[in-house]
């Protein structure tokens, strides 16, 4: 009998289910687009749907558990999503203990940047690290924070919010009520909006990205702004958590060559443990997998 776990990863346009084994080999996979349009019963329907067939085709025996990730702030206690711009349906609505009841198995629910640095640390760049952190950077910016090998969730479940961390004191406004978080200033959503100030239009990260590959200063410079935001953030957290590994992932993560001198210059000024001992900042390795295997590692993981 293999023991095995299903992960599911609510994305912004698609649902991935996978029963993945106790040594991180997929073993089966189910993907398809998330139906927002059609209301929260059929989101529902659709993720009942994609576990109950892997548990179906794996048999039920050796099913450690079922893992699910979702965009947003959680309240872990209640198994409830608080915040979730993207699907704005599940807002409030015990999605754990509804899942539970349909289908009569035990449910973790968790964010999708805290299951990112799970899988890392599970079969990717943080294999073998018990104190690492981990920054997605996307349309927004998300976070993950590993300590002696367990997620850093705080009393509600809200920990590891990192890109509200303020970086530029009275900066951009942002969503959350803040000024000047992380968010606001180094990701992809970022990026374009610095580009529009610069008369570049509306433009995507991507097209900026391309820009300064072509060698236009003005994109390079976007990035190196850029570069000094995460800078800032990462000496933050090097001061507080004194991790041996920070890790980075998300799209914007290809304009490395771009970003990573000026974020790595900015967290030596500003962090005296940073430049004074052998912390390591690398790209993560999993890319958009990194959720779906965080998903199916957290019955281990709890």
């Amino acid at each position: 009998m293999t023991d095995y776990s299903i992960g599911l990863d609510l994305g912004g346009t698609n649902l991935r289910a996978a029963a993945i084994d106790r040594d991180g080999k997929l073993l089966h996979l189910v993907t398809g687009h998330t139906q927002y349009s059609e209301g929260r019963d059929a989101i529902m329907g659709d993720m009942v749907e994609a576990i109950a067939s892997l548990r179906d085709t794996q048999g039920p025996a050796g099913l450690a558990g079922i893992g699910v990730v979702v965009p947003g702030f959680i309240s872990l206690r209640e198994g409830v999503i608080r915040n979730c711009n993207n699907i704005p349906s599940l807002e409030d609505f015990p999605m754990r203990d509804e899942l539970r009841e349909r289908l009569n198995a035990p449910v973790i629910l968790e964010n999708d940047a805290n299951a990112a640095a799970l899988g890392e640390q599970w079969i990717g760049a943080g294999r073998g690290v018990r104190d690492l952190v981990l920054l997605t950077l996307g349309t927004g910016v998300g976070g993950g924070i590993i300590s002696d090998g367990k997620l850093i969730r705080g009393f509600l479940g809200m920990g590891g919010e990192l890109g509200h961390i303020t970086v530029i004191p009275n900066g951009n406004p942002c969503g959350c009520g803040n000024r000047g978080c992380l968010e606001k200033h180094a990701s992809a959503t970022a990026i374009s909006a610095m580009a529009r100030l610069l008369g570049y239009g509306n433009v995507t990260a991507k097209e900026v990205y391309d820009r300064a590959v072509a060698g236009d200063e003005r994109a390079i410079q976007i990035f190196t702004c850029m570069g000094e935001a995460l800078g800032i953030a990462l000496a933050t957290l090097v001061n507080a958590f004194n991790s041996q590994l920070y890790l980075l992932s998300g799209g914007v993560i290809g304009a490395w060559d771009f970003f990573a001198p000026a974020m790595i210059a900015e967290a030596r000024r500003r962090s005296f443990t940073f430049r004074t001992t052998d912390t390591r900042v690398e790209r993560a390795k999993l890319g958009g997998e990194a959720g779906l295997y965080g998903a199916a590692y957290l019955p281990w993981a709890t």
